[in-house]
């Protein structure tokens, strides 16, 4: 289980919209010209983003915007989210251009071919997603608040 600290951005009846701060790894990363996260971070400011994060067991009214809550992320989630997020438009762009390339020869209708199959597993991998939207194994979790540490939490024990 993956454990991350964020800030409540937005609130809503059913989850909580959290911000938060990507470690900077993908600087010591191998892979890091091939990687779909190092080119996200390079766009805007490359530190945040923001995750829908489902309630479980809490309510939403316990929460505030800028609260400071710790989230988790089964591993196989992220496993199986980036084997199905990659792979599965890569396959699907192969398969159709295959069979596209079986009925109609050329390299422009296995091309078409290519494009309809890529968008099909795109369409897939949306689908999933809104399948399993309020999937409680499938999505990170809320644990609670973080605990306050660090300046802000001075600041709210002690304002100016």
């Amino acid at each position: 289980m993956m454990r991350e600290n964020g800030r409540v951005v937005a609130i809503e009846n059913d989850c909580l919209w959290v911000e938060t701060i990507r470690q900077s790894t993908c600087n010591t990363c191998s892979a890091q010209k091939g990687c779909g996260h190092g080119m996200m971070n390079k766009i805007g400011n490359g530190r945040r983003h923001h995750i829908r994060v489902l309630l479980g067991e809490r309510v939403a009214t316990d929460f505030a915007i800028d609260d400071q809550v710790e989230i988790s992320v089964p591993e196989q989630v992220l496993v199986s989210g980036a084997l199905l997020v990659y792979l599965l438009p890569l396959v699907t762009l192969l398969a159709g251009a295959s069979v596209i390339g079986q009925w109609w020869p050329g390299d422009f209708m296995a091309f078409i071919g290519a494009l309809c199959g890529f968008a099909m597993g795109v369409g897939m991998v949306r689908i999933h997603a809104q399948f399993n939207r309020n999937n409680i194994t499938m999505q990170p979790v809320l644990i609670g608040l973080a605990p306050a540490t660090g300046y802000h939490a001075h600041q709210q024990l002690h304002p100016s």
